[in-house]
């Protein structure tokens, strides 16, 4: 059975030079997928540069692997249109929350890995993944494929559990 990991918080923040869906513009939107679990944006109108600033939510099990990406132009009248696609892999964050147990990091702000772009990510460049006051936190541009041209930033958060090594004087106290 596949055991939960915490709390995976995915904030979108902007879109960049997206592609053009209807006469002169597009009316994005962000469909997010890991696992079984989807979550979408709201409709930005008209824009090829949309701000969304809109944080998704989902209840991750392991073994957390990809964090699917799909843009798409609402239309009224007919499916909507394709944007592009990307995708992220997730396991560098969840091996960055291992390490933050490991090295028992719980409060400020420590680097504990860097990602950089490569032919099989998503990546405009290179992403830090940093522990900012015991939350796991990687921001990231990714490059939309299947379309001429489109990116997207996502600030992407692995919210777990701090497992600090237990005393032995807690561990006396249960005997």
């Amino acid at each position: 059975m596949d055991e939960q990991l915490g709390l995976l918080k995915v904030t979108v923040v902007q879109g960049k030079r997206l592609v053009i869906r209807d006469f002169k513009s597009s009316d994005p939107y962000v469909v997010l997928k890991v696992g079984n679990q989807t979550a979408k944006t709201k409709v930005i109108n008209s824009c090829l540069n949309p701000v969304w600033n809109e944080e998704l939510n989902f209840t991750p099990t392991e073994p957390l692997v990809v964090l699917n990406l799909e843009v798409f132009d609402k239309d009224l009248l007919k499916a909507d249109d394709k944007m592009g696609n990307a995708f992220l892999n997730l396991q560098p964050l969840v091996s960055a929350a291992r390490l933050r147990d490991i090295l028992r990091v719980s409060s400020g702000e420590t680097t504990l890995r860097k990602v950089i772009p490569e032919s099989d990510n998503c990546l405009v460049r290179e992403s830090s993944i940093n522990c900012v006051n015991g939350e796991v936190v990687q921001n990231v541009w990714l490059r939309l494929r299947g379309v001429e041209s489109g990116e997207v930033e996502l600030i992407v958060k692995l919210i777990t559990p701090v497992l600090l090594p237990q005393s032995s004087a807690q561990i006396a106290t249960r005997s």
